[in-house]
């Protein structure tokens, strides 16, 4: 871990992280691929020393609340925030402004901020994904190693739930021939209807592979899989995507589970209300697929 300034904190969606590189070490993840030009080892997690005062100075500009968003390259909730707790001093900043938050984890550290979260919740809003893969206990300690077990994310969402805040579910990525049943599909589904969760985010049935993150990952189906990496390569060559063979036949199931339980799944819808305080109350069900 070291620490480090930057020149800029929100993109043009107000999304931001306040860390680079990750501590999970998800055998699968795409902010490993050289794309991202980190010039640090990915597990050296640069903390951005000045992020705090770079994002009150973007709320304080703000004329309308607006729907903030962090997660998407680097998990708010690792285990150096437990001791750094800048996503907590940063939820203390979008409180003191009256803006609204979207927060994707797979982290139970979540839940040491549930009142904080709840205090926003109730003057703007908060929204909290979190990703589920693997139903298997055993098979999710080794593709997501140093995180909270699925069974244990999905305590946090049910949690969040009784909370009153919305909770919606990151189905991705799903690894061919590794975690690409239908055992595996229903048990997440059934996951997601018991603890009530307002969408799923699912991008189809496989994973992106691309330079930087598709070495790591080989490196790991040699450890763990190893049989695996010759059938990946046989497959897929250098594809950026990797669909499982099972994809249509996974989709159907999930689109009519999700029609079925009344469970939001349209992409589209679902990345609108993400980036928007209040809810669409004409929000209706469309398919992708």
């Amino acid at each position: 871990m070291h620490k480090g300034r930057v020149k800029s904190i929100l993109n043009q969606q107000n999304g931001f992280n306040l860390y680079r590189g990750c501590e999970h070490g998800c055998i699968y993840c795409d902010s490993r691929s050289k794309c991202y030009n980190m010039d640090h080892d990915f597990e050296d997690i640069l903390v951005k020393e000045n992020a705090l005062e770079l994002l009150e100075n973007e709320l304080k500009k703000k004329r309308k609340k607006i729907m903030l968003s962090t997660g998407s390259m680097s998990d708010p909730y690792m285990p150096c925030e437990a001791q750094l707790e800048m996503t907590k001093k940063m939820l203390e900043l979008i409180y003191q402004y009256g803006h609204g938050i979207h927060l994707q984890t797979k982290s139970t550290l979540i839940l040491r901020d549930i009142e904080l979260l709840k205090k926003i919740n109730k003057q703007a809003k908060v929204r909290v994904s979190i990703t589920l893969t693997t139903y298997d206990e055993e098979l999710c300690k080794i593709i997501e190693p140093k995180v909270a077990t699925t069974k244990a994310r999905v305590e946090v969402l049910k949690k969040l739930n009784e909370a009153g805040i919305d909770t919606y579910v990151w189905l991705s990525p799903i690894l061919p021939w590794i975690n690409d049943s239908l055992d595996n599909l229903r048990g997440i589904l059934n996951y997601c209807k018991e603890v009530k969760v307002k969408g799923i985010f699912c991008f189809g049935f496989g994973l992106t592979l691309r330079e930087g993150n598709r070495e790591y990952f080989y490196q790991q189906l040699d450890q763990y899989f190893p049989k695996l990496k010759k059938e990946y390569i046989k497959k897929y060559g250098t594809s950026y995507e990797c669909n499982s063979i099972y994809h249509k036949y996974l989709m159907d199931y999930f689109i009519r589970f999700c029609k079925e339980n009344q469970i939001k799944y349209d992409l589209t819808q679902l990345f609108k209300e993400l980036h928007t305080l209040y809810e669409d109350p004409s929000y209706e069900q469309l398919s992708l697929f």
